[in-house]
């Protein structure tokens, strides 16, 4: 799958997790793992890293949406909120999945050349894709090695090392297949459907 292809479905993924329920969602799930069934390592690890933030998500929800108390105590949360909560927390879950997803098929390499390709068109407007592209590799290089300890000391205290990194960037361009556009297309097709429903 051409790069700007795998982002492209990962952007119809994440906007159409917003719009469907339960069960779109289980297709969404099942998707990425008939893509890659490899992307449920890293999807375990990213909801494990996520457990406090879909906690609180949930806390928020089941606190703070209107409706009737859960066995109808005062403290309790609402139904309402319950099931808002729990949609949510499964809706961050599936986008996670496809996060994972997309590293596994594409990776770093595979990510910048895909940004790379999509944002191309645009350099007829002005923008500096090139630029934005090599400092979004940057970015995610520096991700990958983790900071010295004490390393924001010495940046307050301008004490900062030089940054040392890749010296040349270089992208491997692959053609665009009738296949990828026939994915795109039924990406866009799901979007469509998912929208009218």
């Amino acid at each position: 799958m051409h790069p700007s292809c795998a982002l492209i479905v990962w952007f119809a993924a994440v906007l159409g997790a917003q719009f469907v329920g339960y069960a779109g969602l289980a297709v969404l799930m099942v998707l990425p793992l008939l893509g890659a069934m490899s992307a449920w390592r890293p999807w375990l690890a990213y909801a494990w890293r996520a457990r406090w933030l879909l906690l609180a998500l949930w806390l928020i929800l089941a606190y703070n949406t209107p409706g009737e108390a859960w066995l109808d105590w005062a403290w309790a949360p609402t139904r309402e909120g319950i099931d808002e909560g729990v949609l949510q927390v499964v809706r961050l879950l599936v986008l996670l999945l496809w996060l994972a997803w997309l590293f596994q098929v594409q990776g770093r390499q595979g990510l910048v050349c895909g940004l790379w390709g999509l944002l191309r068109p645009f350099e007829r407007l002005g923008l500096g894709v090139e630029r934005l592209v090599v400092r979004l590799s940057l970015v995610l290089d520096a991700l990958q090695t983790p900071p010295d300890p004490g390393a924001w000391r010495r940046m307050l205290h301008a004490e900062a090392r030089a940054a040392t990194g890749v010296e040349n960037l270089s992208l491997a361009v692959l053609p665009w297949t009738v296949r990828d556009s026939g994915v795109v297309l039924a990406c866009a097709a799901g979007l469509l459907g998912v929208w009218i429903a």
